[in-house]
């Protein structure tokens, strides 16, 4: 994979992270290949930080970057060239292609690592490291600390601590540029499309597995740089009240629900929307009053969203609304007030309403103040909102709701003049849906 963005972009966006760490010298590590079994690797998936920051994609790569010399403010450790492996592989870039591709001042090969590392971080006052990136680099940042302990004394020279680089980073990656945004919606764009697909091709006696098919081959037909999110959830039936069902196993049967959660990635930037609809293209009554109710949430949620906003208003506003559909379908008692304070709900709705979203799906960002206080909106943010009801099969439920699931998610950004829902591309409202489902020749 190449760089996402020009050059320009990712220097920019180090000059900001050097900026803001001062002086400390960071390490950013790729993510290991993980092997699936024997010699078989599962497919690899680069280090959101260190891809923001330069555009390479190769495991096994480290970055260095160093605000006090010039001559090595980006140094990256890579795997060399090897023409043998590359014939089983694919290319690598090799020190000279990530210096003449991907604007590191300076390049060696990985295995030169230990030997150069401790000059590199030596002018620090902090490593900018995350610890728990692996443990040999944890070892590694362990050692080099012991060692500047033991000679500080006598030079003067070292770094004393460790800095987590999410304090930095994380706000520059949770405001997401131009450029980001338009991956985004492109992503978004794909994603509604496969669920649309679904909802044509959704029959009485579907596999929850071949709707899973038809999402996801949609979002690889779409092009080399889209890839599935996150493992896509196909639950029908009573599986629509797992909120994480992921076995895609069960054969659909007339009068289900089915629930897709499902989001295409280009480029590494994640989509991520939730459908829920009826197999047979009809909702029963008393899937359609309980459809009604999470999306009535939905879009109270969506109207919280505007800049300067608590992050927090957007899950209250979603909880008002479901507290109230609970006590009008008499899973609960009380006022909607009462049932919220008393925690009642969490039966039926038991998670956020919203998440960041971007190069992660839960994508990094602090949804609350140092003072506990939740963080406010603002423009460029991306999230979701997706509030929920999952009915179990039991004997104080009234029996017309049991086992009904529906969680209903759009993927939203924060604008200067309030939001912009960007997955509105697959039917939301009852209406649409009806007249989707089933229409595939």
């Amino acid at each position: 994979m190449t760089a996402e963005f020009d050059a320009e972009t990712y220097r920019r966006r180090r000059e900001r992270f050097l900026e803001g760490i001062g002086g400390g010298v960071a390490i950013l590590v790729a993510l290991p290949e993980l092997v699936k079994s024997r010699d078989t690797s599962v497919r690899y998936r680069p280090d959101s930080d260190l891809f923001y920051l330069t555009g390479f994609a190769e495991p096994g790569a480290v970055a260095v970057l160093t605000p006090h010399d010039e001559e090595h403010r980006l140094t990256l450790f890579v795997r060399e060239r090897n023409p043998e492996r590359e014939a089983w592989d694919g290319p690598r870039a090799g020190p000279e292609g990530v210096r003449e591709h991907f604007g590191a001042h300076a390049a060696y090969p990985v295995k030169e690592l230990d030997e150069r590392l401790n000059a590199l971080v030596e002018p620090a006052d902090a490593i900018v490291y995350a610890l728990g990136s692996g443990a040999e680099m944890d070892r590694r940042v362990a050692e080099l600390l012991r060692g500047f302990r033991r000679t500080r004394p006598r030079t003067g020279k070292g770094p004393a601590d460790v800095r987590d680089p999410a304090a930095v980073l994380d706000r520059m990656r949770l405001i997401k540029e131009p450029g980001e945004l338009e991956r985004m919606r492109a992503a978004a764009e794909i994603a509604a499309r496969a669920h649309a697909a679904a909802m044509r091709a959704a029959r009485p006696g579907i596999g929850e597995w071949e709707l899973e098919a038809v999402v996801e081959s949609r979002f690889r037909a779409a092009g080399p740089a889209v890839e599935t999110a996150f493992p896509s959830i196909v639950g029908s039936g009573i599986n629509a009240t797992v909120l994480h069902y992921h076995d895609n196993a069960r054969r659909t049967e007339d009068g289900d629900l089915v629930l897709i959660d499902a989001g295409a990635a280009l480029g590494l930037y994640c989509s991520d929307i939730t459908r829920t609809f009826p197999v047979n293209g009809r909702f029963t009554p008393a899937q359609r009053e309980v459809y009604e109710i999470v999306l009535a949430a939905e879009e109270a949620a969506i109207a919280a969203i505007r800049p300067g906003a608590p992050f927090s208003s957007i899950h209250q506003a979603a909880l008002g609304v479901l507290a109230g559909g609970m006590i009008d379908l008499e899973l609960v008692t009380g006022t909607a007030e009462e049932v919220i304070e008393a925690k009642g709900h969490q039966r039926f709705f038991m998670h956020q309403t919203s998440h960041f979203l971007g190069l992660d799906v839960h994508d990094v960002g602090a949804y609350a103040n140092p003072d506990g206080s939740p963080v406010a909106l603002e423009p460029g943010m991306v999230l979701t909102v997706e509030p929920g009801l999952y009915i179990p099969v039991a004997d104080d439920v009234p029996e017309r709701l049991r086992g009904i699931g529906v969680r209903i998610e759009d993927d939203v950004i924060v604008t200067d003049e309030g939001h912009e829902v960007i997955t509105r591309g697959v039917p939301v409202y009852p209406y649409q849906i009806e007249a989707l489902v089933g229409t595939a020749t």
